[in-house]
């Protein structure tokens, strides 16, 4: 299978080779046809909506950007920040986080309305087609303890629900391998540099993004059409 790391990217770049053609795009897209999600059943557990207001989810798996993609295009999503959790050093830098060395793991803040979309759906979403959850400590073309998958739960409710789903897709062997989600409450979340939000709208050209990340929102519209939406929300808009 052809692949793309983010380390490849960052040396393409370098070298001027960031844009691929369109044909190029295709059969790179093609190419990871072995990796196609799985439509994994509604959660049995949801959490109880609050009276108004929006809510926060703090999710990991793999690569900050192809995640922020798919949940930017979530019906009743707000926001969706790239950033790091998990870790034991405040504000950390893309560059540490990528050494491995400080315990973080990239990830998305969602800020979402419970009225328009639960958070068990967003689990869905998360479980189907974010994301391969029985990956452990990598997503694809990208290593490493950073890349790992893990729910960072804001709420007790939030962890009843993380938990009690990854026991029933579980028990339901939905997936051929076993699912290696940690879930992590009380983990502090740091948004990440600028230039990383938004990148899959801002590269779509980008040699990863077509390869690694593309794929997934398109899963997300045909998997999910009624949780899909067209036009995106940015971190843009919300500054």
């Amino acid at each position: 299978m052809l692949s793309v790391s983010k380390s490849s990217v960052r040396r393409l770049a370098k070298a001027g080779l960031i844009v691929i053609p369109a044909a190029f795009a295709l059969y790179s897209a093609a190419a990871r046809s072995d990796e196609a999600p799985v439509k994994v059943p509604a959660p049995v557990a949801d959490a109880a909506s609050a009276a108004g207001g929006t809510e926060t989810a703090v999710l990991a798996g793999g690569c900050f950007w192809g995640m922020q993609a798919v949940f930017e295009h979530v019906k009743g999503v707000k926001e969706v920040v790239d950033g790091y959790a998990g870790g034991a050093k405040a504000n950390p830098s893309y560059e540490e986080v990528s050494s491995g060395d400080t315990g973080h793991a990239e990830s998305v803040k969602i800020t979402f309305d419970p009225h328009e979309v639960s958070y068990g759906t967003l689990l869905r979403v998360y479980f189907s087609v974010a994301h391969d959850p029985t990956e452990l400590d990598r997503q694809g073309p990208d290593s490493g303890t950073q890349y790992r998958s893990a729910v960072f739960p804001t709420s007790a409710e939030q962890a009843r629900v993380a938990k009690s789903y990854i026991a029933q897709l579980g028990a339901a062997g939905v997936f051929h391998d076993p699912i290696v989600t940690k879930i992590t409450p009380g983990a502090t979340f740091f948004p990440a540099e600028g230039y990383h939000q938004d990148y899959y709208l801002t590269h779509p050209d980008s040699m990863y993004i077509v390869i690694n990340d593309a794929p997934k929102v398109e899963h997300l519209k045909h998997l999910f059409p009624e949780l899909y939406r067209d036009e995106p929300v940015r971190v843009a808009d919300a500054e």
